[in-house]
């Protein structure tokens, strides 16, 4: 039978709870769950008002994944959704993640969330930049840590603080709090900046996404700043053979990444680094905190 679960005066069905999804933890789905009931506070202002993607992947990362902008069927009608017109299909909308029933709702499907820089009542006006710096092989998560501490320092230049993050994979999120502004002159600054990364350290960065160019090198995407793209959001779980988390972490944390173990997060990390830095990100929803592009 499947337990039914009430949130927020909101009936959850909550399907397959022994179900391991993480094999190498044997983390199962309850787990999940408690993880994002636990986490609710911090990740819910991230994605709030924001149109929800979810990558799925009901039966574990070795399972099929699949990503989704549409609200997936059997949506329940009191989840809120929003209008997000896409060139093949002008009246789609998508999920809107806005309190813990919808959380638990949508994480009872086994997804990660991803969302864009933007919010609904306002799109593609960006109110935050990313950098998305990949490593390729045999560089890792090492050398992005020495390109975003460059980075961090290049943006300050310019009257930005960037906020980092891991990816929840190989690599490390850069993200900028902005006062409102077009995507494509987020995109248009975030690319030039990704550009003179690689004319400043050419043997350590790359922009292009070419994947020839990138052995070794860390690949600086600048492209999820355009409207239609989305980033892992904060605190979402990824669809990995461990439990890891996209995590905030502290700048020291950064500088002393000597191994790329050191700033590897899993779900079952996340309530102690919470009790001790709270949410690293905050400034990321604070206006008064958001800087203006040069």
């Amino acid at each position: 039978m499947t337990p039914i679960t009430e949130v927020e005066g909101r009936r959850l069905a909550l399907s397959n709870l022994d179900k391991v999804l993480h094999p190498a933890t044997g983390t199962t789905k309850g787990e999940l769950l408690h993880y994002y009931a636990t986490v609710a506070p911090a990740i819910l202002p991230h994605l709030r008002d924001r149109p929800v993607s979810f990558l799925r992947y009901p039966d574990g990362p070795d399972g099929q994944l699949f990503f989704t902008k549409n609200p997936p069927p059997g949506t329940p009608a009191w989840v809120k959704t929003t209008p997000v017109p896409r060139s093949e299909d002008p009246r789609a909308r998508q999920v809107m993640v806005q309190d813990l029933a919808s959380l638990m709702w949508a994480a009872n499907l086994v997804v990660e969330f991803h969302t864009p820089q933007w919010r609904a009542d306002a799109p593609a006006l960006a109110d935050r930049l990313v950098l998305d710096l990949d490593p390729g092989p045999p560089a890792t998560v090492v050398e992005c840590c020495l390109v975003a501490r460059r980075l961090r320092d290049r943006l300050a230049a310019d009257g930005l603080t960037a906020y980092p993050k891991t990816s929840g994979a190989k690599g490390l999120h850069l993200l900028v709090p902005l006062r409102p502004t077009p995507s494509e002159e987020v995109s248009a600054y975030a690319r030039a900046l990704a550009v003179e990364a690689e004319a400043a350290h050419p043997g350590l960065v790359v922009h292009r996404m070419a994947k020839a160019l990138r052995p070794g090198k860390v690949f600086v995407d600048h492209s999820q700043n355009a409207a239609a793209k989305t980033t892992a959001t904060p605190y979402t779980l990824r669809a990995r053979p461990l439990p890891a988390v996209s995590a905030p972490v502290t700048w020291a944390e950064v500088a002393d990444c000597a191994s790329p173990d050191r700033l590897v997060v899993l779900l079952s990390d996340m309530p102690g680094r919470l009790e001790r830095y709270g949410d690293l990100l905050a400034p990321l929803l604070d206006p008064a905190a958001a800087g203006v592009l040069p």
